[in-house]
């Protein structure tokens, strides 16, 4: 018997419509009640069946669509790579495009528009192969062409890029289409991360001249190859951009991102977007004062943060000043800073005390039975200096000329930085200095104050990053303006070990090179570490997926901006993982 002789055989035992209807009909009421009855509970528990194996093989998963809003204080100018210079370029930027690696929340360095890498045996030559399928948001592959002008628009003297310094000393070689080649001089351990630059593409910007550079729209409505691409640009009666609303790129190298459209919103100042949070104008804001923050955080707000690899510190100038000469007024300084007190009532909580240069150094704080005031006091007094009542400062006698702890202390007209330093000086008249407070505007302080050195002790904050390099701000060559080492702080030793740790490209004989230089540090106090301030982020709760992680400026918020969503859906778990592997 073949098989379409079985199937009409079985079709033709199966009772029809009409056969079942006189079944049903020759039911007595009972039987009718009984049979209904029989068929709910079978329905209901089939469902119940049903949903528990579902709810067993399946999870729920980000789902693609919706909208979110982002206030920003500032007016971008460059959505250009090679050219951002404040947070509001720099937002946009990183969203807009995106590089050979790419920072991950949790700090590690992962190939982007690279589909791999590979260094040299002597760390000084780095081969970066470009993914088959990335392309600009216009279509077009990106090719080895793209990065090797990128660098070459940076390095030129007639663009004034402010990467430039990222890329001296090192050489590009277009290798194929595909295939682009870096040579160090010198080996340095950051160097993946400064692969992350955005690749701008070669096709759109070769017919301008570097003169022209600057000036092009195409700085306005900038193409790459991020997660977003620009669909709008709103601008205000004066032809300046009120608004950016961004879509999301569905090539983008690394995974479409699950939210559809991101609309970046742009405020003159603090108060105005704080008011347009409060009215929903904007889902999320970043970087607002602490007390706002606290203010708005009791209000029922969600309030994210995350430790900001910044070392706000007094950095003293002995050329300046020769008590800063004396090794126990430095420590006797150190001791005396409530630290603790300024975290609570300046920062209302947001930030952490710090007792070095750089976040990966961690040194214990020496806790003493005695108040801080007082273990300052007999650090100065075994060092010679006594209390003058009639002065009511410390004085010593050096050389047959008495020295009377005195001094000024510069910063800038920041809140934060200005209440930090009024608390300092209280902290320290305690024990018998005279400090002078001189508050400057930022502008000021920079140009005329910390660029020629002019202070005594200078209260301000170094963006230094996490698994940093020190060497900037700590290498003696670094004294002198522009070099940014303005405790002005010489040892040899420590030179030495600066010079090696660029060149260690192990992550463990890394962290042995920053202990050695955190205890030259510890040993000179050629500054009083105060703080490192927390990123600040209020997000709409209905958000997921956000992981703020390793933060060292606003614009890495996005750095999982792929994986943020605002619903969800339920996916078998053996899709689920498939999906994981895509």
């Amino acid at each position: 018997m073949n098989r379409e002789d079985r199937t009409f055989r079985w079709k033709k035992h199966l009772p029809t419509k009409e056969e079942l209807l006189l079944v049903f009909k020759s039911f007595s009421k009972k039987e009718r009640v009984i049979f209904f009855s029989v068929f709910a509970f079978f329905t209901v528990a089939s469902i119940m069946f049903l949903s528990t194996i579902n709810g067993l093989i399946s999870v729920r998963m980000p789902a693609h669509g919706g909208e979110i809003s982002e206030g920003i204080i500032g007016t971008p100018r460059f959505v250009n790579p090679v050219l951002a210079i404040s947070d509001s370029d720099r937002d946009l930027t990183f969203l807009v495009y995106s590089g050979l690696m790419k920072k991950e929340p949790n700090g590690d360095i992962v190939p982007d528009l690279a589909e791999k890498y590979e260094i040299s045996d002597d760390g000084l030559s780095y081969i970066f192969v470009i993914r088959d399928g990335a392309v600009f948001h216009d279509k077009t592959p990106v090719t080895a062409d793209d990065v090797e002008f990128t660098i070459g628009r940076i390095k030129d003297p007639f663009v004034k890029s402010p990467r430039r310094a990222n890329w001296e000393g090192v050489s590009v070689q277009k290798i194929n289409d595909k295939t682009i080649k870096f040579t160090l001089k010198q080996k340095y351990f950051p160097f993946l991360e400064t692969a992350t630059l955005g690749i701008i593409p070669k096709h759109s910007w070769k017919d301008l001249t570097p003169e022209q550079f600057n000036f092009s729209d195409l700085n306005v409505y900038g193409i790459g190859s991020g997660p977003y691409s620009i669909s709008s640009v709103t601008k205000n009666s004066s032809g300046i951009p009120a608004s950016y609303e961004l879509k999301s790129f569905p090539d983008y190298a690394m995974g479409e991102p699950f939210v559809d459209k991101i609309i970046l919103r742009f405020y003159p100042n603090e108060t105005e977007l704080i008011t347009a949070f409060d009215n929903g104008i904007v889902d999320n804001i970043n970087s607002i004062d602490p007390g706002k923050a606290s203010i708005l955080k009791e209000s029922g707000y969600s309030v994210l943060k995350s430790p900001l690899p910044r070392v706000f510190a007094v950095f003293f100038n002995q050329n300046k000043n020769q008590v800063f000469a004396d090794a126990a007024v430095r420590k006797a300084l150190e001791h005396a800073a409530d630290k603790e007190r300024i975290i609570r009532e300046v920062l209302y909580g947001y930030g952490t005390a710090i007792n070095a240069p750089i976040p990966e150094i961690n040194i214990p704080t020496k806790n003493s039975k005695e108040s801080r005031a007082e273990e300052a006091k007999k650090i100065l007094e075994n060092a010679g200096w006594s209390f003058n009542e009639a002065e009511g400062v410390m004085e010593k006698k050096i050389k047959k000329e008495v020295t009377r702890l005195s001094f000024s202390l510069d910063t800038g007209d920041a809140p934060e930085l200005k209440e930090t330093a009024e608390r300092l000086k209280e902290d320290w008249e305690k024990i018998g200095a005279k400090v002078e407070l001189k508050v400057f505007e930022i502008g000021d302080l920079n140009q005329n104050i910390i660029r020629p050195r002019k202070y005594d002790a200078l209260f301000f904050g170094e963006i230094v990053g996490f698994g940093s390099d020190p060497y900037p701000f700590w290498h003696s060559s670094q004294r002198n303006d522009p070099g940014p080492n303005i405790a002005l702080y010489t040892n040899t030793k420590a030179d030495k070990i600066l010079e090696e740790l660029r060149g260690i490209l192990d992550g463990g004989k890394r962290a042995e090179k920053y202990r050695e230089f955190g205890v030259e540090i510890e040993k000179d106090s050629p500054a009083v570490f105060v703080y490192s301030p927390d990123f600040i982020y209020l997000a709409d709760k209905n958000v997921g997926g956000i992981e703020l992680g390793n933060i060292t400026e606003p614009k890495d918020r996005f750095l999982g901006v792929r994986n943020w969503y605002l619903s969800t859906e339920n996916v078998w778990k053996i899709f689920s993982r498939w999906a994981e592997r895509k």
